[in-house]
């Protein structure tokens, strides 16, 4: 059956929009199913609504809870403690994770219902499957850190995930987990990755880590990183000058 399935919705304080190119039945259930997630997770894991896990600590973590403590713990390590949701007088703050993984989840939904062609845009976090059109790639622009109405690069992304964090949609909220002040160096920078779970943390960690997230982006396996610092100079890997970004292109990379 062909047809597409095109919504959006406001979930976790940001719009979340969908674009699948099927509407067989079994994917406008898991479409369904998707949206499902995504609310369940902003309910269950916001650190800002009364009851949530993230809040209560129950006695026991959910399986669900334990996998975003230890995704945060993995990049508090790996960032030397630039990225950190457990901040001095906060509650636990695992927002930093949060959301590539619940949209990766929801990818993983439609995925296992028969889509082979999606786009999952959470806030300019993408989640780019398949083809839009045979032959054509998603393209996925990249903000401006300075002029809202522009963007600063266009990529051509089949099967992979890009992320941004900056300081211009919700201001000085990335903090250096290592002074507990607001993070400086960047005006903003993107992570091209697999997987939207890895793109958004990284991302986030290396915004934090400033200037030096550049290169720590480099190292990370299977990564990208399109970066403006706070000079206005651009950062960008070599990779990037590629018409599209696939997984081979990607695992390529990490070998260099």
């Amino acid at each position: 059956m062909s047809g597409r399935i095109r919504r959006v919705e406001h979930i976790m304080g940001l719009p979340i929009s969908m674009d699948v190119r099927s509407a067989a039945p079994p994917v406008r259930a898991a479409a369904e199913r998707a949206f499902d997630w995504l609310r369940e997770v902003d309910r269950r894991f916001s650190p800002f609504r009364e009851g949530s896990e993230v809040r209560g600590w129950p006695e026991r973590a959910s399986p669900e809870l334990t996998e975003i403590i230890d995704l945060c713990l993995q990049y508090q390590r790996s960032s030397g403690g630039a990225f950190n949701a457990w901040r001095p007088g906060r509650a636990f703050d695992p927002c930093g994770v949060v959301k590539g993984w619940a949209v990766q989840r929801a990818g993983q939904l439609l995925r296992a219902a028969g889509a082979d062609s999606f786009c999952l845009n959470a806030g300019g976090d993408v989640l780019a499957v398949g083809e839009p059109e045979p032959g054509r790639a998603w393209q996925v622009g990249i903000r401006h850190p300075q002029l809202a109405d522009q963007v600063c690069a266009v990529f051509g992304v089949r099967d992979c995930a890009v992320a941004t964090s900056g300081a211009y949609e919700r201001g000085a909220h990335v903090v250096d987990g290592r002074t507990g002040r607001p993070a400086r160096g960047l005006l903003g920078l993107t992570v091209l990755a697999p997987d939207l779970t890895t793109a958004d943390a990284v991302s986030t960690a290396a915004f934090a880590m400033g200037a030096d997230g550049i290169a720590w982006v480099a190292e990370q396996p299977g990564c990208l990183v399109f970066a403006v610092d706070d000079e206005r100079v651009v950062h960008r890997s070599p990779l990037l000058g590629e018409p599209v970004v696939t997984p081979e292109l990607l695992a390529s990379g990490s070998r260099r």
